[in-house]
């Protein structure tokens, strides 16, 4: 059996419109949408997730001691404040993280006062050099 050129063109359209029209649409229509109010929730999520990260750690660097330790090592203490801002919020999260275990360690009393000074420096230094690498 040979087949001509008209043949094969009609053996094609008719396998392509058995396919369109015997498959089911949902079959080839992809099946991971997302609606609005999910995607809305999920924005709503973290802008309040980061809005508590960023209120960890300005509470950490509004501290009077935190105060005093930034201008004894001659950082600009609104500098800090601006950069926080700007991190991103894998980088807000681990600092906010960081923040949490520093009261918590503070208050328990694992941390002395010169201890948490020290520390505050170094996550001030960090969040300036995270900015300015940017």
């Amino acid at each position: 059996m040979r087949f001509n050129l008209r043949q094969s063109t009609r053996l094609l359209a008719q396998c392509f419109l058995v396919a369109v029209f015997v498959l089911p649409s949902n079959l080839l229509a992809q099946s991971h949408v997302v609606s609005q109010t999910d995607i809305h929730k999920e924005l709503i999520n973290a802008t309040q997730t980061r809005q508590k990260n960023l209120q960890k750690v300005e509470r950490l660097f509004a501290s009077d001691e935190a105060m005093k330790a930034l201008e004894s090592a001659r950082m600009n203490p609104k500098q800090v404040n601006a950069a926080i801002s700007t991190l991103s919020d894998a980088e807000l999260a681990r600092l906010a993280a960081r923040a949490d275990k520093l009261d918590q360690d503070f208050a328990a009393g694992r941390l002395s006062e010169r201890d948490l000074l020290f520390v505050v420096l170094g996550i001030a230094a960090i969040i300036l050099i995270i900015v300015a690498v940017r």
